[in-house]
């Protein structure tokens, strides 16, 4: 196909005050300095049959108007001469750049695009994609939909929705990830300054001095979390997981969320709440980790609290068999074999925002069936006693829902509400603080204590793994081994305080 290489220049005739024609050219572009050069190459017509060219001017040199001349000549030489559909492509794809005045792409990544049969014209933004992906995602659970709508609603598309899909490069995500660290900060910064003026509201006097230090705080930005290093592997693996769709859908060759490196996150260990600890704790207010269990004996003293509390059996079940929240709520009667002594886990009650609907268990490995001990048992038994009293003193306004552990009407616990009256409870019983997700790690520990196999405890939680059950829990075991050997020895008087002490070696 024709092409032209040219130079022209915008100048205009000093006596008639006219542009130069081709005809009479100005006089200075004999000079190699003097104009601009511009190009021009014909491309396949257009779907309708129209004639199109290639053109492009602005070039300082001779030899950059050839290069760009020289790319659309090889990009057009892409196309097999019996494959003129494919030559049609690339001629947009040109046709584009030029409508964009973007940049001639690379003659080796049309290539692979023409081979792998990738539109060669797409300009979906990573926004625009992100957005079609998840509503795409039919067979998601509701809490795995949520975590990845926030993630592209708070963050991927903010960041970097705006840019094409084809063009993202790992270097975006990069300087993504280093804006979020820089807005970590600002929420650090922001916080600090924000609890500061309320702590200083203690020291304010005087009514109109009280009521401006108000406003002050009102006016300034409200509490927030910062990103932390789990979130941002979140988000980099629902950003890989789209774009991994996008390459089985032929839209990009490329996945950069694969290469972008971040700091692991670091899983927090499970403690037992030791007497040093809890002393630490007493005086600071500040818990050693965000993952806490219970040694036995402060197990013992919450169970005896809550002995007469009309959800007994549930704290019960939670702290010897450790199932999760929703998997304990959502249980029902016909899940409780009471002959056999066992606890069908098949449902649970699953908490999205403040609503509660009912879904799977959260894993495969999450079906299960577990065992119980006679106490469990005889706990379920009276607490099904006590549910057909309550249900005779409500009447007909009772709610037959088919679940172990209802309100007193029968309706379904709010598992919010539910964790809500567990740290009241443990603030009742004057105990340090855990949380209810905790008593499944203190379940898992007595477990363990007893010498089960870490297999049956890890089926008993619903693990997939038993490595994952003696990665969270070797700390713990450490911790209360050690709390008994130094009772072991407190248990025998002796009257030196340290024998033995003075024997040289």
């Amino acid at each position: 196909m024709r092409g032209s290489i040219s130079r022209t220049c915008y100048c205009r005739d000093a006596q008639t005050g006219d542009r130069y024609r081709a005809g009479s050219p100005c006089p200075l572009l004999s000079s190699p300095k003097h104009g601009k050069w511009s190009v021009r190459q014909e491309v396949s017509p257009s779907g309708d049959g129209r004639r199109r060219q290639f053109r492009r001017s602005g070039f300082d040199s001779l030899k950059d108007a050839r290069r760009d001349l020289d790319r659309v000549r090889s990009l057009l030489a892409l196309a097999d001469e019996e494959e003129p559909e494919d030559r049609r492509l690339i001629s947009d794809m040109i046709m584009l750049s030029v409508k964009e005045r973007s940049p001639l792409p690379s003659v080796e990544t049309t290539a692979r695009l023409l081979k792998a049969g990738h539109c060669l014209t797409s300009r979906v933004t990573v926004g625009e994609w992100l957005d079609a992906w998840l509503k795409a995602k039919k067979k998601l659970r509701a809490t795995g939909a949520m975590r990845y709508e926030v993630d592209i609603r708070c963050h991927l598309r903010p960041r970097i929705g705006h840019i094409r899909l084809g063009k993202l490069r790992v270097e975006h995500l990069d300087e993504m990830f280093e804006g979020i660290a820089a807005t970590n900060q600002e929420i650090v910064e922001q916080n600090t300054q924000r609890r500061q003026a309320v702590a200083d509201l203690e020291s304010i006097h005087g009514r109109a001095a009280l009521r401006t230090a108000r406003e002050a705080i009102a006016a300034m930005p409200p509490f927030r979390r910062v990103t932390g290093l789990s979130s941002q592997h979140h988000i980099k693996a629902t950003l890989r997981a789209s774009l991994n769709t996008a390459i089985a859908r032929q839209l990009i060759t490329f996945n950069p969320a694969a290469h972008v490196e971040l700091e692991t996150a670091p899983k927090p260990k499970a403690l037992v709440w030791t007497a040093a600890r809890v002393a630490e704790w007493q005086r600071t207010g500040i818990r050693p980790s965000p993952v806490m269990v219970w040694t036995p004996d402060q197990a013992g003293t919450f169970l005896d609290h809550v002995a007469d509390h009309r959800l007994y059996a549930l704290w019960h079940l939670l702290a010897f068999r450790g199932p999760r929240r929703g998997e304990a709520l959502g249980a029902r009667w016909v899940d409780f074999d009471r002959d056999g002594r066992t606890l069908a886990v098949e449902t649970q009650l699953v908490q999205l925002g403040w609503d509660v609907y009912e879904g799977a268990p959260k894993t495969t490995s999450g079906v299960r069936l577990v065992a119980l001990d006679h106490d469990t048992t005889d706990a379920l038994l009276r607490h099904e006693k006590a549910q057909q009293e309550e249900r005779l003193r409500f009447g007909p306004g009772w709610v037959d829902t088919g679940r172990i552990f209802v309100a007193e009407d029968g309706t379904w616990l709010h598992p919010g509400k539910v964790t809500d009256m567990f740290t009241r409870l443990v603030e009742e019983a004057g105990l340090p603080p855990v949380r209810l997700h905790d008593l499944r790690h203190l379940a898992a520990t007595l477990a363990l204590l007893a010498r089960i196999d870490p297999k049956v405890v890890s089926e008993m939680l619903g693990y997939s793994d038993t490595a994952i059950t003696r990665d969270i829990y070797q700390t713990v075991l450490e911790d209360i081994a050690r709390e008994a050997a130094e009772a072991v020895v407190k248990l025998v008087p002796r009257k030196m305080a340290h024998p033995g002490a003075g024997i040289a070696a």
